[in-house]
């Protein structure tokens, strides 16, 4: 009998020493799993985090991006204004295409790779951050409502600077018309008027001012002047009324500089988005081993991106202050971003769920606006003219610029 008993309680215990160890070890399993899983606050090598050495590196890159920002945005500025860099010449085309490189390989190899790791990060949940491919999903999004904003903004400024031409040609006729009868003689071709013979019920010629000139305005491309976008201007002299037309290209001019303008406007808000997010991260930073490679990455980074937005605000033909306004606040807003995240570099947590969501969402975002700015305005726009398609030289080397703009843009990714 005590026998039964000694053996049922070293059972008992046996039993409850390996229910013991099944626990730990599971215990232990899950701790170590949900250790793994929270790289989150070990983003840095706590070995070389030096606040005092990564403030200095901080202003060392402010300094550094700010002056390659400016350098990079003033060289097409300034540069259209003289005769090597001339908006409508050979070389200004090859930069372009140079420039478009830049900006399509920022949005395929910076941007959307980081935010597709920011919404992928192990320190968010699981639902529904890891069931979708988010950063695909923003980025699309953010081409068609691009698509939208550019297709309402040209008409927009279409209709605006329509307007304004009506209303200079109708000054211009009033003016026209008050010299005509203190003279006594109203010039025919300026007015709405019947010529002698023609009836109500016949074919009126009709030689209104905007009516005239919006019907009759086309162009007449013969031999190696069309291939060369060069179109030949004719004067056609009319029996009746004595009047002539010019077939000119002011229409295509003005709906040319319209699309400069909302390219221009659209490519500076892709660009600043994802700067606030570049000088964001640069300044949480406390690690010198992780800003000292960002400061020359970010600085190429800064300038390219500047060069190739200069380019669209030079061809948009902004007034001065527009143009200077645009500049400094492209040139300012990385600096901004790094001046701002060391502020608060104390108390930001970059691996917390929201600055994950916030940094991926934007970076996807961006990335979608440049993709559709680089193929559809910049390189489709170019690479599809009559003027490249005439001229194989021009087509060579913008291919070879557009090639070497990828790919050095690309490059930085070993570093930043």
């Amino acid at each position: 009998m005590f026998f039964l008993e000694d053996l049922w309680q070293m059972l008992c215990v046996q039993g409850f020493q390996d229910k013991a160890r099944v626990l730990s070890g599971s215990l232990i399993r899950t701790v170590s799993e949900s250790m793994g899983n929270s790289d989150c606050g070990v983003s840095e090598l706590e070995l070389c985090r030096d606040d005092s050495a990564a403030f200095h590196f901080k202003l060392i890159a402010i300094a550094s991006i700010l002056t390659s920002g400016v350098i990079g945005i003033a060289i097409p500025l300034f540069g259209s204004q003289r005769r090597f860099l001339k908006t409508d010449g050979n070389l200004f085309v090859a930069a372009k295409a140079f420039a478009a490189g830049v900006i399509l390989a920022t949005a395929f190899v910076h941007m959307l790779p980081d935010g597709s790791n920011a919404l992928s990060d192990p320190c968010l949940p699981k639902f529904p951050w890891s069931k979708f491919p988010f950063s695909g999903f923003f980025a699309m999004m953010a081409s068609l409502l691009t698509l939208l904003v550019d297709f309402v903004g040209t008409q927009y400024y279409e209709r605006k600077q329509g307007v304004i031409r009506s209303k200079e040609e109708g000054n211009r006729v009033g003016s026209v018309v008050d010299s005509g009868l203190e003279s006594g003689i109203l010039p025919a071709g300026d007015l709405n008027v019947k010529v002698f013979g023609e009836e109500d019920g016949g074919a009126m010629h009709i030689v209104g001012m905007h009516a005239h000139a919006g019907h009759h305005r086309h162009s007449h491309p013969q031999g190696k002047e069309a291939c060369d976008g060069h179109v030949r201007v004719h004067d056609h002299g009319h029996a009746h009324g004595g009047h002539g037309h010019s077939h000119g290209l002011d229409g295509d001019d003005d709906e040319s500089g319209v699309r400069h303008v909302v390219i221009s406007q659209i490519l500076e808000l892709g660009i600043v988005s994802h700067s606030v997010i570049i000088g964001l991260s640069l300044g949480v930073s406390h690690s010198p081993c992780t800003i000292r490679p960002l400061i020359a990455a970010l600085s190429f980074h800064q300038f390219f991106e500047g060069f190739a937005l200069g380019g669209c605000i030079s061809q948009a033909q902004f007034n001065t202050l527009s143009t200077s306004l645009m500049a400094v606040f492209f040139a300012i807003t990385t600096p901004i971003g790094i001046a701002i995240g060391t502020a608060v570099a104390s108390t930001y947590n970059p691996n917390s769920t929201g600055a994950l969501v916030a940094e991926g969402i934007l970076d996807s975002l961006s990335a979608g606006i440049l993709v559709y700015m680089a193929l559809v305005d910049l390189i489709a726009a170019d690479f599809l003219s009559k003027r490249m398609s005439c001229n194989f030289r021009l087509q060579i080397v913008s291919y070879c610029t557009l090639f070497l703009g990828a790919g050095l843009m690309s490059s930085l990714a070993l570093w930043a």
